[in-house]
């Protein structure tokens, strides 16, 4: 199996273990992968995560704890990939999509690392629209 849009394949494995309730899931590690955990953490959408490393990994696995909030609905209602490598989304920092009427978040990959659409307006950049949440 290729693996041609890592991110498309971390958001499908954290839908799926939503989908099957389960509270944790584990993810080839990158660093662009530890920065989304990283924004869906400080944003609530996941409890914690950890990436792990081996001397037989290097590259290491991402394992992230889902958030439910009354231990049976997970918070996240749903993921989109929204740049594909077949397909390049990007924004301005003038932007005015959002993600599913504004309930959700965008997270943008921007020169200045990777961050809400919230947090790029508020720097005045642009960037790749990765993925949405809600």
């Amino acid at each position: 199996m290729s693996m041609t849009d890592p991110i498309a394949d971390m958001l499908t494995r954290i839908r799926n273990a939503r989908q099957a309730r389960k509270e944790q899931v584990t993810i080839p590690a990158s660093n662009l992968k530890i920065s989304i955990a990283q924004i869906m953490k400080e944003e609530g959408f996941v409890k914690k995560y950890k990436v792990i490393r081996s001397p037989k990994n290097k590259q290491g696995v991402l394992k992230l704890t889902l958030r439910f909030d009354d231990e049976t609905q997970c918070v996240i209602e749903g993921l989109d990939r929204v740049s594909r490598p077949g397909r390049r989304v990007y924004v301005g920092h003038d932007h005015h999509i959002q993600s599913h009427g504004g309930i959700g978040m965008l997270i943008l990959s921007t020169s200045q690392g990777v961050m809400t659409d919230r947090e790029a307006k508020k720097r005045h950049i642009g960037g790749e629209v990765l993925c949405s949440i809600w």
